[in-house]
């Protein structure tokens, strides 16, 4: 099995160029006009451009404002200080102060799109300092 992300976004060149500088992905093939695959982590994202106000899940309508989501993704990095940096000054909003465990280092953040991610920085033995 492979795990593909795919990402409703307002505006596909806006994404593609966030999502490139943010987090160092790569532009690979366009499906269409309106889907683009980026290439550059443990799973191939797919941007695809879904205007506001169309028809999302169930009933809903695609809204871009920040959201909940019971599902997010989390970005695991050598140097969080350096990935925030570079997340940010791609359009990022940090979400809180950079959290600190016994595993690891956390900061939260949405893209300019509404969604949410987590950047995370593995310390000692990451996850296994807490295993049980």
């Amino acid at each position: 099995m492979r795990l593909l992300l795919n990402i409703d976004v307002p505006d596909l060149a806006a994404a593609e160029a966030f999502y490139v500088a943010a987090f160092g992905l790569n532009p690979a093939r366009r499906l269409g006009i309106h889907v683009v695959e980026l290439l550059g982590s443990g799973a191939t994202i797919y941007l695809l451009e879904k205007p506001v106000g169309s028809r999302g899940a169930g009933n809903s309508l695609r809204g871009y404002e920040r959201h909940w989501t019971p599902i997010h993704c989390d970005w695991v990095v050598d140097d969080l200080d350096a990935a925030l940096r570079r997340a940010l000054a791609a359009g990022a909003q940090q979400e809180g102060p950079i959290r600190e465990a016994n595993w690891g280092r956390l900061a939260q953040l949405a893209d300019p799109f509404g969604h949410g991610w987590c950047l995370l920085q593995f310390l000692g033995r990451g996850y296994d300092e807490i295993a049980i």
